[in-house]
């Protein structure tokens, strides 16, 4: 999750966001072989705890079942060792909504029922900030977050994402993001342990082009964009909000992932950092696949727009004037995915919210 400056981003709270993304569940999942890979390469460190950070962890839904497995692979070469599990993510967080799923307090099976000597923390720190103490860190990961930037280097004057900027907009997110990257690289380069590992899962754009919302049907961010302008032409936002709704987000394509890491005269390599896996991979929109299976559009729609919402609705809420009521600029946010759904029920085909991720695992140097 993006840094502190960044007060316009959150995902939804008590626990709703992870219902409401289980592709991303899908995603996380997907990634269990190289966790368990990475878990067999890492050093022992006999006497000090196996230090597991799950880093923009929303409300640690998605990446339950896959921290359990994560910690009987542990168990099977470590079996020794205390597991210190470290969720990480914004200040604005929902860790109420943590501790209730990790505790199960919410229905789902958690891995403290099957494990002993297991601790769970939190750290209310964003991973361009420092998390844990340096050369303690033996397995970091993240899913589905570190394309939220530290900072929204502007506003893109005709879209709502960066994915439709041209110009000087799209140099500044560019460049924004690359810095980004290595700042995010440096700060775990620190923490991590010799012999550590970062398996990373994030957003991009494939060799293809194709990138989230975006892989063959109707484009997500355009739609985005297009009912957000409709919005300024039938009067219901300003020229000024509709200029203001501008997502602080970027997706890489695999060269940019990799050029920090693979310059060897670079600081990130220069930390101990190389790459030892990298893939991208197309995740099918979940939602979009039942619609095949059972055919009612009103269903698709109404199941599909909640996780659109899930992880946009406080980015477009703060794009309208402070001078509103509370009241009516949640009407207006209602009002916007409404008409989503309504496009979506009236004309169901080629929507889809299909997740397009760079796989990366990344090692530390041993001496």
């Amino acid at each position: 999750m993006p840094g502190n400056d960044t007060t316009h981003v959150a995902m939804t709270t008590g626990g709703t966001y992870s219902l409401a993304t289980r592709g991303a569940k899908d995603v996380i999942d997907g990634a269990w072989p190289l966790v368990r890979a990475a878990i067999g390469r890492i050093p022992d460190r006999p006497g000090r705890p196996f230090t597991l950070s799950d880093m923009g962890t929303a409300d640690g839904g998605t990446s339950l079942d896959m921290i359990g497995d994560a910690i009987a692979a542990i168990r099977e070469r470590f079996r020794e060792r205390d597991v210190q599990v470290v969720y990480t993510d914004q200040p604005r967080n929902d860790y109420n909504a943590i501790f209730r799923m990790v505790h199960g307090l919410t229905g789902q099976v958690s891995y403290l029922d099957r494990f002993e000597n297991v601790q769970v923390l939190a750290s209310a720190t964003s991973f361009y900030d420092p998390i844990l103490p340096s050369g303690t860190l033996d397995l970091g990961f993240s899913a589905t977050a570190m394309h939220w930037m530290s900072r929204k280097p502007c506003d893109i004057p005709d879209h709502v994402q960066a994915v439709g900027a041209s110009g000087a907009s799209l140099a500044e997110f560019q460049l924004q993001a690359t810095k980004d990257w290595e700042s995010i690289l440096l700060r775990r380069a620190a923490e991590l342990a010799p012999g550590g590992r970062l398996v990373l899962v994030n957003f991009g754009i494939d060799d293809e082009g194709r990138y989230l919302g975006n892989t063959g049907g109707i484009n997500m961010f355009d739609t985005f964009d297009a009912i957000w302008r409709g919005f300024v032409e039938n009067g219901t936002i300003s020229e000024a909000e509709y200029a203001a709704m501008t997502l602080p987000q970027y997706y890489k394509t695999v060269q940019e992932f990799r050029a920090p890491l693979d310059d060897r005269h670079s600081q990130v390599s220069q930390a101990g950092l190389s790459v030892e896996h990298c893939e991208t991979r197309v995740v099918p929109c979940p939602f979009a696949a039942e619609f095949d299976n059972h055919g009612d559009a009103a269903r698709f729609a109404s199941d599909y727009v909640p996780t659109l919402r899930s992880w946009s609705a406080a980015t477009f809420r703060a794009a309208l004037d402070t001078g509103r009521p509370d009241d009516e600029r949640d009407r207006i946010v209602d009002d916007f995915y409404g008409a989503y759904e309504t496009m979506v029920r009236e004309s169901p085909e080629g929507h889809a919210m299909d997740y397009v991720h760079v796989y990366l695992t990344i090692a530390k140097t041993e001496p």
